[in-house]
């Protein structure tokens, strides 16, 4: 090469290189053994064809296996805008072209991620025995059979999360307001107050959430003021009550549940909870059923995940007990 050429990494072969310098240096980079992959760049300078340096570069690449280098990926990026670069063929073998050399280096970056992800060790399927699901299913059952597709009610959908395993909070349903003042005064104060229905699923949207009561005045009011939403919602039967709830303070809203891809079938979701499941769209899924493995990744792949670790005074989340409540 000439003086001015680079052979560090990058190799710089200047404007002046042609296709066989070209062909030269792909071999001896391919042929070396020190290297896992290789990116070759060309810029046309109207001083070689860029058709040339194409077929340079392919029949390196034939060479370098042909003499047992078969284990380095190659791309290749040409920059000329008047040829379909495509895919150069070479003898059991086509090498990427690209017109931009941002895109091959995506590209690599993740055929590198996959690799990495592949040569992970397998993660367990951890066993619970204190789960209870066929109680699960039966409650799902007997709902399809009675309201087909149905949304499950409070009570059931409590049912099924407890058959779970899964912790919850104290809840319990009120059909009046005198019934949801006794479950509030039996709690205890700060409730919450929300409404229970099948067919009104975002609550609050409704207007159907009311946090921090302190008395029994309140809690008839926020009862009085659901019910009215809901029936200026042209909405008076879909309210089946009341739920009542003690309030939680501090901590991180979280969000964990599943849903069904055409593609994939069962995915578990997890993410902030609130507005940032939906505006900012930050939610990590996996196909189930999830690995131990799995459940670390999703927990620690979310952008919010910092706000969990505990910042500005604030303690950190339990991350094992979220682990465990997506497995």
């Amino acid at each position: 090469l000439p003086g001015a050429a680079s052979v560090g990494n990058p190799i710089d072969l200047i404007a002046a290189a042609g296709p066989e310098a070209y062909r030269r240096a792909l071999d001896a980079v391919l042929t070396s053994g020190e290297f896992d992959a290789v990116l070759v760049l060309y810029t046309p300078v109207g001083l070689a064809e860029p058709g040339d340096v194409r077929k340079a570069i392919a029949s390196a690449v034939a060479g370098a296996r042909a003499a047992g280098a078969t284990g380095v990926p190659v791309l290749a990026c040409v920059l000329d805008q008047d040829a379909d670069c495509g895919l150069l063929e070479c003898p059991g073998e086509r090498v990427p072209c690209y017109p931009f050399p941002e895109t091959p280096a995506r590209v690599l970056g993740k055929v590198a991620a996959y690799g990495a992800w592949r040569d992970q060790p397998d993660g367990a399927y951890p066993d619970f025995p204190d789960l209870h699901l066929a109680i699960a299913q039966s409650v799902c059952r007997e709902v399809a059979a009675k309201r087909g597709g149905d949304w499950l009610a409070p009570d059931e959908a409590r049912a099924v999360l407890e058959a779970a395993g899964l912790p919850l909070v104290p809840t319990e349903s009120a059909a009046t307001a005198e019934e949801a003042v006794a479950v509030a005064e039996r709690i205890g104060f700060p409730v919450a107050v929300k409404l229970a229905s099948r067919r009104i699923v975002h609550k609050s949207d409704a207007g159907g959430v009311h946090l921090g009561l302190t008395s029994a005045a309140a809690v008839r009011a926020a009862f009085a003021d659901i019910r009215e939403r809901v029936r200026r919602g042209d909405h008076t039967d879909a309210m089946d009550g009341v739920t009542v709830q003690p309030m939680l303070r501090g901590g991180v809203e979280v969000m964990a549940g599943v849903t069904h891809d055409p593609l994939f079938g069962p995915l578990v979701a997890f993410g902030l909870g609130g507005v940032p499941v939906e505006v900012p769209g930050d939610v990590a899924f996996r196909v189930a059923p999830l690995t131990d493995r799995d459940a670390a990744e999703m927990v620690r792949g979310i952008r919010g995940y910092r706000l969990l670790e505990g910042y500005r005074g604030h303690p950190p989340a339990d991350v094992a007990a979220l682990e465990e409540a997506l497995l």
